[in-house]
Parts: structure tokens; C-alpha cells; sequence
């Protein structure tokens, strides 16, 4: 069996399709039941059950020396507000559960792949995974940089597989129920059919209108990477998923608009509110990724915009 923590979610929903097209089943979903509303997700994927995080949680540690047949644990779940500033309720989504899950894992000698974020790396221009490039500017990403480095600490404990996986930007299908967490590409797009336009910041942070740069990565490349890591069980680290590339908000826009055939650009005022929050540029350092042995080439964004638009033409958001 495997085990996909927040599973109804984005990147969650994207792995459980993607491990029945390998022909898995025997797949447990295991969400914040209370506050899931995009099990829609799941409508077209198979899976044995579902359920809450805490009824997990709880039966995972009464069961000791028992995995019950775990193969693998991808930890997926989280919450991924950047601007939720409830740290305690932050601290409780992202670390405690991260905690729990790695502590089963250790003592079940189950292998465990976590989400972890590039937001841990803040101001840095150094996006290589040291403790020492990362800067937490909201508690989003100091709960991740908190579950890294427990990971660090405790790395020898750990028997079985440990790989936290730093996403960067991530646009794809079924992240329509994120909301203003949507990815900037998904956003952009409903700008653009609700308005004929899309709007991208002014000039920030050293940066001119709209080139601001981020390193954008396609669902699809998302989940070969946790595939990879999955049929690599030897292999235990944290791990920057991006392209490797920045590329700017210009580009995303044209590649949008480009799909549609039509469009236009317009820049805004930059929110005095973000000013101190907000990531100007990002670019993944892949050299431990590529050292670990994973070959594949990334979607550039206008290949990754075009696949995504593509297939929301299926209605698959």
C-alpha cells in the first residue's frame, strides 16, 4: 500500500493519477477531512479509502512495529498560505504532522518523501539546499525550513528513506481549488478569458515591469520527481525541484497569450503589503537532483503553459 498524505490536494491528486497509470491502487488517501473541499480531484483516480490526518496519525503510532504493509509514504499534505500569519495554526498543519509522519516512518522503516518549498530560501539569490541560504519571511516558510532542519538533525536516526523535495513555482491542472494560492499561470489565464487582460506588477525589486523572475516547474515534472525518488529507495536527502531556469512574468503572460491568440498586458502598482514578503527571483540550483541520478529535461513555460491550457480544455483545473 502506499500512502499519499493531502491527497485530494494539487500535487497529491497529480501523484495518485499518476501511480494508477503505473497500475498502483492500493492507495491511501489521508486529509484534513474538516477543511477538504476539492475531493473532486479525485473523481477520474482509484484508491482503497480515505481518511482524516488524525485518525492516521493516531493509528499509525498504537501500532508499533506494524506498518501495515506501507510501501511508501508520499507527504503531501500541508498548508500552503504564504500569507496566513497564524503561526500557531501554521506550526500545527506543517510541523507537528511533518513530525509525527517522519517519527512513524523512522520507526516502521517506511520511506518517506515530503513536500518542503523553495519559499525557505526568502531574499537569498543562492537557491542551493544549505541552511545557510535560508531566510523565512512568513510562516509558511519558516515551518518548512523547521521540518528540513529536524530532518538534518536526526538524519542518522533514520534507517529507511528520508527525501524532502524544496517545490518551486509549480502551475498544473486540478490546482483550481487553491484560489488566490493558484499559480500565477493558472490566475493569469482567468484574467485573461474574464477581461481580455492580464495583470502583472510593476517594477520591483531591481527588477523592470513584469520581469520579475521565478523558476516554474510543470505538475507533470513535479511528479517524476517523486516517482524517481520513490523507485530510488537508497537514495535519502533534501532536494531543489525546479527546471533550473527563471523565467520572467513577461514570458508567462505571452505564452498565455499566445494560447488564446489574443490579449494584452498591463502593469499595476506593486502592493506596498508585499514589499517584505515577496520573492523577486527564484532559480533551483538542481546539482544535487542531477547527482542523485535524475536525467529528465523540465518543461519550459511556453511548453508547460500550452500543455496545462490544453488540458483545461478537458476541464481537468
Amino acid at each position: 500500500m502506499i500512502v499519499v498524505t493531502g491527497g485530494a490536494g494539487f500535487v497529491g491528486s497529480n501523484l495518485v493519477f499518476k501511480l494508477n497509470a503505473m497500475e498502483f491502487t492500493d492507495i491511501l488517501i489521508v486529509e484534513k477531512l474538516s477543511k477538504s473541499s476539492h475531493q473532486d480531484n479525485l473523481l477520474d483516480c482509484q484508491f482503497r479509502d480515505i481518511i482524516d490526518i488524525n485518525v492516521f496519525l493516531s493509528t499509525m503510532q498504537k501500532r508499533k512495529g506494524h506498518s501495515d504493509g506501507i510501501q511508501t509514504i508520499f507527504h503531501q499534505g500541508a498548508n500552503t498560505n504564504t500569507t496566513d500569519l497564524d503561526k500557531k495554526a501554521m506550526f500545527q498543519d506543517n510541523y507537528d504532522a511533518s513530525i509525527a509522519i517522519m517519527n512513524i516512518c523512522s520507526e516502521h522503516n517506511i520511506p518517506l518523501i515530503y513536500a518542503s518549498s523553495a519559499s525557505v530560501y526568502g531574499y537569498e539569490s543562492t537557491f542551493v539546499e544549505n541552511s545557510s541560504n535560508e531566510v523565512a519571511l512568513n510562516p509558511y516558510a519558516e515551518s518548512k525550513i523547521r521540518v528540513d532542519n529536524y530532518f538534518r538533525s536526526h538524519r542518522n536516526q533514520f534507517k529507511s528513506q528520508v527525501v524532502g523535495l524544496r517545490y518551486f513555482n509549480v502551475y498544473g491542472p486540478r490546482e483550481k481549488h487553491k484560489g488566490p494560492m493558484a499559480s500565477m499561470v493558472y490566475q493569469l489565464h482567468c484574467q485573461l478569458k474574464q477581461g481580455n487582460t492580464i495583470k502583472l506588477f510593476e517594477g520591483s525589486g531591481g527588477y523592470d515591469s513584469g520581469e520579475q523572475r521565478r523558476d516554474f516547474i510543470y505538475i507533470d515534472d513535479v511528479i517524476k520527481t517523486n516517482i524517481f525518488f520513490m523507485q530510488n529507495p537508497q537514495i535519502s536527502g533534501i532536494f531543489n525541484i525546479g527546471t533550473g531556469r527563471s523565467q520572467t512574468f513577461n514570458e508567462v503572460a505571452k505564452a498565455i497569450i499566445q494560447w488564446h491568440e489574443q490579449g494584452e498586458i498591463e502593469y499595476i502598482p506593486f502592493p506596498p503589503g508585499l514589499k517584505d514578503r515577496y520573492q523577486s527571483y527564484t532559480q533551483g540550483d538542481l546539482a544535487l537532483l542531477r547527482q542523485a541520478g535524475y536525467v529528465d529535461t523540465f518543461f519550459s513555460v511556453e511548453e508547460g503553459v500550452k500543455a496545462y491550457l490544453d488540458k483545461i480544455e478537458t476541464k481537468i483545473e
